[in-house]
């Protein structure tokens, strides 16, 4: 054998194939860099997408439903409701041991419209809850058509479910928007953005488990 035979030869046996608990921890590690990106990537598509002003919805709806646990979404919802928006309105999600009274107290203007045109739901204690009480009481009236109040950065969370609950229905979102969002960008405030990145959480969890249950 020649001098470089044997020198080949020899670099061959010196070049050992990588164990293969570190093929598999380098081929993890690259998985979970992508899965960082498209995570990252996805959550600033979604706070983006937030809108920092109202508008009027698109049009008029058999019904409206305003789902609790912000500010300012049942006053725009009934707002919505005095300007014929929709022919009646459900609150989802208020505590059972809430009576139209104490509503009416913080909003007098609309007493009219507690005795004739709104209707309170005790039953939903999540979104997902919201959802199925929603579905429940449109189906019950005939509604074809809603207009969907809740906060801005709620509002894709919410359309998952109701679309899962309520896909025959029409869904017209009007997101409130809150002071916070309005005065500056979401990424100039640690709350605000802290707030966001966990609402991105539970909205890619809605959507996971949405797409996989039976």
């Amino acid at each position: 054998m020649n001098p470089d035979d044997k020198s080949a030869t020899l670099a061959r046996a010196q070049r050992k194939p990588r164990p293969w608990p570190l093929k598999i921890a380098g081929v993890c590690i690259g998985m979970l860099g992508s899965l960082a990106v498209i995570f990252c990537g996805g959550f600033l598509l979604f706070a983006t997408g937030i809108p920092r002003t109202e508008r009027p919805p698109q049009h008029t709806a058999d019904g409206i439903v305003a789902l609790t646990g912000g500010a300012s979404r049942i006053s725009d919802a009934m707002e919505l409701l005095a300007r014929n928006f929709g022919k009646r309105l459900l609150i989802s999600g208020v505590n059972p041991a809430t009576r139209p009274s104490e509503l009416i107290k913080l909003t007098p203007e609309y007493e009219k419209l507690f005795n004739c045109c709104i209707d309170l739901g005790h039953q939903a204690l999540n979104t997902t809850g919201n959802a199925a009480e929603t579905a429940q009481w449109s189906r019950a009236l005939g509604f074809k058509s809603l207009i969907v109040v809740t906060s801005a950065w709620h509002m894709p969370r919410a359309l998952v479910e109701l679309r899962r609950e309520a896909s025959d229905i029409e869904l017209i979102p009007f997101p409130v928007v809150t002071d916070r969002m309005r005065e500056a960008p979401w990424w100039t405030n640690v709350q605000t953005a802290k707030l966001l990145l966990l609402e991105y959480i539970k909205y890619l969890a809605a959507v996971l488990r949405i797409r996989f249950e039976p």
